[in-house]
């Protein structure tokens, strides 16, 4: 079901909690956007956006999907199929966040029903749209090593899922981006501690090009970080996607000169949103589409499995 969209785009949210309120207030300030409204069953979450942004709560889903053209699913993992199954059969452009959905069952319907009803999916994968990122897509071109670190103290939010779906998949599309070529294995380790599921963990993934890539993921950490360190024969890079600065070091002649990074700093969740309402202007793919999130989701349930199979 696909529909002619006007000048300015209707936009919506379902689920303005801890992120998708942020998701409503960017939406709120785009330019060539209106905040229609959001679906939202908590009612002190919902009156507090409305009453800021002005704009309506709807009733249901089915009164969002009629009301909007686009619309981001910002509620828990375990729900985004549910939720984004019916809106894009109602013809509405989405952008579900990280990870698409908790299995590849569920990804699948998810890409077969955007294509059935010639809708956009877009996957959060919010540090594709980081300017740190663009600088390594630029500045990375045959790298041997990479490591990435990400942790975060521990919320109650996200523990649907364990930290591999929550916080290292950001890493896995990073790097499945910057190295290009098929995994040929993955060696995973993980930890409970204050839920059910792994809430630290670490993957070592092998690439068919023989790149090595070590990631280190955390929601039990005193601080928080994002960080990575990429090595390739023309120089190391050393990047940090939170404060978005870091240092290159290149080889000269018999010396290493290091230099600080020229990151353009930028809100990434406000690029990523500007990218996703000019792919629907343009009808054009997002960076980061369906079949790359389902690409992401496999390498991480591949990460997940390993890990509880130790347990």
């Amino acid at each position: 079901m696909e529909r002619e969209m006007n000048n300015t785009i209707k936009c919506g949210v379902a689920g303005v909690g801890y992120l998708g309120k942020h998701h409503a207030r960017i939406y709120k300030s785009l330019e060539g956007c209106d905040l229609v409204g959001v679906y939202e069953p908590n009612d002190e979450a919902a009156t507090g956006i409305c009453e800021e942004y002005q704009c309506l709560r709807f009733d249901s889903l089915t009164e969002l999907a009629d009301a909007c053209d686009v619309i981001s699913v910002v509620c828990p993992t375990d729900k985004h199929a549910e939720v984004a199954l019916p809106l894009m059969e109602k013809g509405c452009h989405l952008l579900v966040e990280k990870p698409l959905c908790v299995s590849v069952a569920e990804a699948e319907s998810m890409l077969e029903q955007a294509k059935k009803s010639g809708t956009i999916l877009q996957v959060g994968h919010i540090e594709h749209y980081n300017p740190v990122m663009a600088f390594l897509e630029e500045q990375v071109d045959c790298p041997k090593y990479l490591t990435v670190e990400r942790l975060a103290p521990f919320q109650p939010r996200g523990t649907e899922v364990g930290v591999v779906l929550d916080l290292m998949i950001h890493d896995i599309g990073i790097v499945m981006a910057l190295i290009a070529s098929p995994i040929q294995s993955v060696d995973a380790i993980g930890v409970r501690v204050l839920s059910p599921t792994e809430d630290i963990a670490n993957a070592r993934l092998v690439f068919e090009n023989g790149c090595v890539a070590n990631l280190s993921a955390s929601r039990v950490s005193e601080k928080k970080a994002r960080e990575i360190r990429v090595f390739q024969e023309s120089g190391y890079l050393s990047l940090d996607f939170m404060n978005q600065k870091g240092h290159l070091i290149r080889k000269n002649e018999a010396s290493l000169e290091k230099s600080e990074v020229p990151v353009e700093k930028g809100e990434p969740l406000a690029l990523e949103l500007e990218a996703f309402v000019g792919c629907v202007r343009e009808s054009s793919t997002p960076k980061t589409d369906g079949v790359f999130g389902k690409s992401a989701l496999e390498v991480a349930l591949s990460v997940t499995k390993q890990i509880q199979s130790a347990w």
